[in-house]
C-alpha cells in the first residue's frame, strides 16, 4: 500500500453515523464559540501582551495583535472549510487523511499531540502558578519544592530551592480529565461557566481601565526602533506579532468536536471564525487599555506581571483578587478543550487502526472516549509534573504553526483532487488565502529556536518508529477500505 494512499472520503463521512463508536452530537454554534474562547483566552492574554509591547512594538502591540489575527484568519478559514466538508472528529488528522495520504496523516496527528497534549500540560504549569500566588494572598504557602519541576529552581531566602514535582499541575490535569470523562455536554456546560467569568473580568478591566489611560502613553504609537531588527518601529510591531501569535492558540481545537455538532454545516464556521473574531475584539481593546494606563517601558519588569501594574494605577484594588481568579478560570478551561481535542483525535486514528483499540472504546453510558482520556492524562500529568514551562511552551508552539501549514496546505489539495464536493463553507479566494496562510506560518516556524526544531525532529522521529512498527501494519486503509461503499443517502 502506498505511504500516500487517501482514505476514501465516502468513507470517512460513512463513520459519522450512529453506532457503537458513536460520538454524542449535542453541541451547539454557542457552546463551539465558548470552546473556542475558552482555548484562546488564557495565559497569552495576560502575559505576552506586556512582555511583546515593553521588548518589541510598545503601544503599537495593538496594531500587532491585528496582523497576528489576520495570519490566524488564513488558517481559521481553512479549518472552516474542512470541518463541514467533513465534521468527523480528529481535525487536522483527519483532513491529512482524505487529501494527503495516510502517512502525512500520522505525521500530522502525532503533531497535534505537542498541540493539545503538550499544550494542556503547559497551561497546567502555568495555572500551577496563579494558583500558587492567589494562595500566598491568603496566607497560604506550599513547600517550593513540590511545586515546581526537577529542572527548576527557587530562591527561598539565602537558600536555593531544588523542584521535585509539580504537584498542583498534576492535580488540574486529573480533575480537567475526569471532567471529561463524563461528557462532552457536561464538559461544555462547565466551559461556558468559565468562560463568561474570565471573559466578564477581561470586560470589567477593559472598561474601568478606559477611563485611567494617560493619552501620552500612546504617543508615539510606534516607537522608533533602536537600530536592532525587532526592537520597535515596524520591525517590532511585526515581531510582536510573532511573539504574541500564541495568543491565539486553540481557535482550532473547535474543529475537533465536529462530529460531536448538531449541525456541523452550519455551526462549525460560526464556532471556529466566531471564537476567533470575538478574542481578536478583546485583544485588541485589552492591550489598548493596558499600554494606555500602563507606559510601555515599565511593563519590561520580569517580576510583576502586567495586569497588576496596570491595576496599581487604579483605585479597584478588589480587581487583583478578581484578576486571578480569572486567570486560573481561564487556564481551566485552555486545558479542558486541549485535553478534548487529544482525545479525538486519538479517538480518530485508533477508528483508522493505526492507534490500539484502547483509544477508540465508548463508555455505555457517557458516549465518551474515556480510556483515552484517562491515558492522556496520565500522559500528561507526567509532562506537567517534570517538564519546565519554557520547554513546554516551545514544543506546542511548532506544532500549531506546523498543523496550520498542512490544513492551509490541504485546501488547496482538495480543491484540485475533489472539487465536485459539497463545501457548506468555502474557503474564499483559493488558491491565494491557503498560500497566504501557507507562507505566514512558515514564518513563523522559521523565527523559532534551533533547540526548538531539535526536539521537533526528535518527536517526529518517535513518530515514524510508531508508524512504521506498528500502524502501517494495523492499519484498515489496505483491507476495510478496499471493499465497496454502499451510496449515502442525502
Amino acid at each position: 500500500m502506498s505511504l500516500f494512499a487517501t482514505k476514501p472520503l465516502e468513507r470517512i463521512l460513512d463513520e459519522s453515523e450512529e453506532g457503537e463508536h458513536s460520538l454524542r452530537r449535542s453541541l451547539g454554534p454557542g457552546a463551539l464559540i465558548a470552546l473556542g474562547v475558552g482555548a484562546v483566552i488564557g495565559a497569552g492574554i495576560f502575559t505576552l501582551a506586556g512582555h511583546a509591547a515593553a521588548q518589541n512594538a510598545g503601544p503599537g502591540i495593538v496594531l500587532s495583535f491585528i496582523i497576528a489575527a489576520i495570519g490566524c484568519g488564513f488558517a481559521a478559514m481553512c479549518y472552516s472549510e474542512f470541518s463541514t466538508m467533513i465534521p468527523i472528529a480528529g481535525s487536522a488528522y483527519t483532513y491529512a487523511y482524505a487529501t494527503m495520504g495516510e502517512f502525512l496523516a500520522w505525521v500530522i496527528g502525532w503533531d497535534l499531540v505537542l498541540e493539545y497534549a503538550i499544550g494542556a500540560a503547559t497551561v497546567s504549569v502555568g495555572w500551577s502558578g496563579h494558583v500558587l500566588d492567589l494562595l500566598r494572598r491568603f496566607g497560604i504557602t506550599l513547600p517550593e519544592r513540590f511545586t515546581i519541576s526537577p529542572f527548576d529552581t527557587v530562591r527561598v531566602g539565602d537558600q536555593v530551592v531544588h523542584g521535585f514535582i509539580n504537584l498542583p499541575a498534576l492535580f488540574i490535569i486529573i480533575i480537567v480529565s475526569l471532567v471529561l470523562v463524563r461528557g462532552i455536554k457536561e464538559s461544555a456546560v462547565v466551559n461556558t461557566i468559565i468562560v463568561v467569568l474570565k471573559v466578564s473580568v477581561v470586560v470589567v478591566f477593559i472598561l474601568l481601565g478606559w477611563g485611567y489611560m494617560n493619552p501620552a502613553n500612546h504617543v508615539p504609537l510606534i516607537p522608533a526602533n533602536t537600530g536592532v531588527f525587532g526592537q520597535f518601529g515596524w520591525s517590532g510591531v511585526l515581531r510582536g506579532a510573532g511573539v504574541i501569535f500564541f495568543a491565539y492558540i486553540g481557535f482550532d481545537a473547535v474543529s475537533t468536536a465536529a462530529q460531536e455538532t448538531k449541525r456541523p454545516g452550519r455551526d462549525m464556521p460560526i464556532g471556529i471564525i466566531g471564537s476567533l473574531l470575538l478574542c481578536t475584539i478583546l485583544f485588541i481593546l485589552y492591550a489598548y487599555v493596558l499600554t494606555g494606563v500602563v507606559n510601555y517601558h515599565e511593563l519590561n519588569d520580569p517580576h510583576a506581571a502586567p495586569v497588576a501594574q496596570a491595576l496599581s494605577h487604579m483605585p479597584y484594588p478588589f480587581l487583583s483578587i478578581a484578576m486571578d481568579l480569572a486567570i486560573i478560570a481561564g487556564l481551566t478551561s485552555v486545558m479542558l478543550v486541549m485535553l478534548l481535542g487529544q482525545s479525538r483525535v486519538f479517538y480518530s486514528m485508533s477508528r483508522d487502526g493505526l492507534l490500539p483499540k484502547v483509544f477508540s472504546d465508548i463508555h455505555s453510558n457517557f458516549r465518551t472516549p474515556w480510556k483515552s482520556n484517562l491515558l492522556m492524562m496520565s500522559f500528561v500529568g507526567v509532562f506537567a509534573s517534570f517538564v519546565p514551562i519554557r520547554i513546554l511552551g516551545e514544543m506546542t508552539s511548532i506544532g500549531t504553526l506546523f498543523a496550520f501549514v498542512l490544513v492551509c496546505g490541504g485546501v488547496i489539495v482538495m480543491r484540485r483532487t475533489r472539487p465536485d464536493l459539497h463545501r457548506p463553507f468555502k474557503t474564499p479566494f483559493v488558491p491565494l488565502i491557503p498560500i497566504l496562510g501557507i507562507l505566514w506560518n512558515l514564518l513563523m516556524m522559521v523565527f523559532l529556536g534551533v533547540d526548538n526544531w531539535i526536539r521537533l525532529g526528535i518527536w517526529l522521529v518517535i513518530g515514524l518508529a510508531i508508524y512504521f512498527g506498528y500502524s502501517r501494519h494495523h492499519s484498515k486503509l489496505g483491507t476495510h477500505f478496499s471493499q465497496p461503499v454502499a451510496p449515502r443517502s442525502r
